[in-house]
């Protein structure tokens, strides 16, 4: 597997409580790897451990072919990491223009290219109270395309997102692994989530399972009965 980002064998507890016991991520060129799981079963913070943004208690990180035990954001970002988390990432006193092309300075992106597959071209002169969670969430991942990372990990972008929207935010990661990043995005929506993906990672009660291709997925009873509520 030529993954550009893998979390190996990581975990974190709070207190008594062990939030992820052992998980692994992978993140290959070109791939839209999605993290599937209930709420509760540890797929969040498998996604903030893999991106940095959280320290995990055990277990490596791997990026660019660097091995990180105690992996931070700010360097992995230095190396072509974009994390978006699920929450708001605008900064609220600046347009959408000038964050998209602060973003897109220094990295060769595109701000109008970004805005415009993104739909937000009319939206570049608004600042983030003045816009919808629709447009919010286009406009955060906009910032995302005009960077060009080599990897992008998106915790819950589809959260709050209406259809229209969706398509939308779906389509710009489909772009940016027809350029070569490695996308890894996770989620409950799985009429958004399967057809986009090219693989499915299922987070449960803490641990991971490799599912590979949605029609594989598709093929397990387990995962159909438990998550997906269907006899496969």
């Amino acid at each position: 597997m030529n993954a550009v980002l893998a979390a190996e064998s990581v975990g974190k507890r709070y207190g008594d409580r062990a939030v992820l016991k052992s998980g692994s991520l992978w993140a290959e060129p070109g791939m839209v790897t999605a993290v599937v799981g209930r709420n509760g079963s540890g797929k969040s913070t498998l996604m903030k451990i893999a991106a940095g943004w959280l320290a995990p208690d055990h277990g490596t990180v791997h990026f660019m072919g660097e091995v990180y035990e105690r992996p931070r954001l700010h360097l992995l970002a230095r190396r072509g990491l974009f994390y978006l988390p699920d929450r708001e990432v605008l900064a609220p006193g600046l347009t959408v223009g000038d964050q998209l092309r602060a973003f897109a300075r220094g990295s060769g992106g595109d701000a109008r290219e970004a805005a415009e597959l993104l739909g937000i071209a009319r939206l570049l002169d608004r600042r983030p109270h003045g816009l919808s969670g629709g447009e919010t969430r286009r406009a955060e991942v906009a910032l995302a395309f005009a960077r060009r990372p080599v990897c992008l990990v998106a915790d819950e972008p589809f959260r709050g997102v209406d259809p229209r929207d969706a398509e939308g935010v779906a389509a710009a990661f489909r772009a940016l692994a027809e350029r070569g990043c490695a996308v890894v995005i996770s989620g409950h929506e799985v009429p958004i989530l399967f057809p986009l993906a090219d693989r499915l990672l299922w987070v449960e009660s803490g641990t991971t399972t490799w599912l590979g291709a949605p029609a594989e997925a598709r093929r397990s009873d387990r995962f159909c009965r438990e998550y997906l509520g269907t006899g496969g």
